[in-house]
């Protein structure tokens, strides 16, 4: 049986490259939205780890609940991607800086 300790480890690590990931790359909107889902996936796997180790299912029903929300938000952002990248022919952050108005 693999202790609660080495998915706890696991989930702060993949948290920890998903914040790296979006302060270091802050040009890319892809990579940005693929951190952010990373972040998401690695609070999943400590709701999951917890809901294992006390018995209790309400940490997995969370889960369901987060990767609902991680789906619209991944359709909603690759929809304006496509929509931004037709209009203004890229998908650079600091490209679409210009639509402030």
């Amino acid at each position: 049986m693999v202790p609660l300790s080495y998915y706890l480890i696991l989930g702060a690590v993949l948290f920890g490259l998903s914040v790296a990931g979006i302060f270091l790359n802050r040009k890319n909107i892809i990579i940005l939205l693929m951190s952010i889902e990373l972040m998401l996936l690695a609070v999943n796997m400590n709701f999951v780890a917890f809901s294992h180790y006390l018995g209790d299912t309400a940490g997995q029903v969370f889960v369901f609940f987060i990767l609902t929300v991680a789906a619209a938000e991944a359709a909603i952002g690759l929809a304006i991607l496509v929509v931004l990248f037709r209009n203004w022919r890229t998908i650079n952050v600091n490209d679409l800086d210009s639509m402030k108005g």
